[in-house]
């Protein structure tokens, strides 16, 4: 994986040297951000693969029979390997993640699934406990689309978040998560489950996505809120339909058609963005179907349980406080992940002396 990393950097770097792709704007930004994205992880492992070179060369000398020699060896050795295991532990931080890692924007999308209007219900208490962890992490936090229930949950809502490293920790929101409470509503004191579905997606520059208006329908009506509630006579909502894929993407928040179009694309160049790259790891494996499943209460990545106050993350078998959780500490899960996920690249990697 890292050898792969050296040789795309050095095949970038080449391409930005070639007049005739100097001569195209566009494909000059895509090679140059794709040469940025790459360079750091490329560059700290030709200097990890230097200072393997060099821990060889003292490890000859420790053999030679001129003394001074090998006294020079013995102190160069020490600091070289601790080098080395510096370097390791870089690199595996800046592979975890992904590609995308780096990427300082991503959309979140949040529907509610199984459960009715518990389940609805449930979507609202993950919009807002995500709203927290952004406070806390720094980052921006926008509602680009939301479809409230009359009970005061949500059927939908679509957020946009902006700052460093978002997408890499927001990512692993993606999946089911399934919630175990007494709903308000429930007389006997029953525990329900429902569920609702997040999928998070990395938002691409435009230089990545280049969608033209021939690409996409678009199509005006008025916006309708809950019970009649908020209609606008107008027709300022707009939906976006992407013509080869099939992608919809319908935006009514706004009064302005043209705030409620601006909102729409930036969705749909994020679904477009994950399509692709979806693609592009479909080739390589299988292992991933698709992003969130169906939103049946079987296909999750997450458990809330109210009664014991915890929440459990299925995929590592990680257990936190519900209370916390749900107040915007989401980063103890996160951080919890990431650790996984690094543990799982060290085993992969291989140890230092392969």
């Amino acid at each position: 994986m890292l050898e792969e990393k050296l040789s795309q950097f050095r095949l970038l770097e080449q391409q930005m040297q070639d007049p005739s792709i100097q001569a195209q704007p566009g494909m000059m930004s895509r090679i140059a951000r794709e040469h940025g994205q790459v360079s750091r992880i490329a560059l700290k492992y030709q200097k990890f693969k230097d200072t393997l070179d060099q821990i060889a060369e003292v490890r000859v000398m420790l053999e030679s029979s001129d003394a001074d020699e090998r006294e020079l060896a013995e102190a160069e050795l020490p600091e070289l390997l601790k080098k080395r295991e510096d370097l390791w532990n870089e690199l595996l931080d800046l592979t975890i993640g992904g590609e995308d890692a780096e990427r300082s924007r991503c959309v979140m999308e949040i529907r509610a699934g199984t459960g009715g209007d518990e389940a609805a219900l449930f979507a609202g208490d993950l919009l807002r406990m995500y709203k927290k962890h952004a406070e806390n992490k720094g980052w921006k936090c926008e509602i680009l689309e939301a479809s409230p229930t009359e009970m005061g949950g949500f059927k939908e809502i679509a957020l946009a978040f902006s700052g460093n490293f978002c997408y890499r920790e927001l990512q692993y929101e993606s999946g089911g998560h399934r919630v175990q409470r007494v709903p308000e509503t429930e007389a006997k004191g029953r525990i329900h489950t429902s569920a609702a579905t997040v999928a998070v997606l990395p938002e691409p520059e435009d230089v990545e996505i280049d969608l033209k208006p021939e690409d996409y329908r678009k199509d005006l009506f008025c916006a309708s809120g809950p019970g009649g509630q908020h209609v606008n006579k107008t027709a300022s909502a707009v939906r976006l339909t992407h013509l080869a894929t099939g992608i919809v993407v319908s935006i009514q928040d706004e009064k302005s058609q043209h705030k409620n179009f601006a909102k729409a694309e930036r969705i749909l160049k994020a679904r477009l963005y994950e399509a692709k790259i979806q693609e592009e790891h479909d080739k390589r494996s299988a292992e991933r179907k698709s992003l969130v499943g169906s939103g049946d209460r079987s296909q999750r990545i997450r458990t809330y349980n109210f009664p014991e106050n915890r929440c459990t993350d299925h995929r590592i078998g990680f257990r936190a406080n519900l209370d916390s959780v749900l107040a915007g500490d989401v980063n103890v899960l996160t951080q919890a992940l990431l650790d996984h996920e690094r543990n799982e690249l060290r085993d992969t990697m291989g140890n230092l002396d392969a």
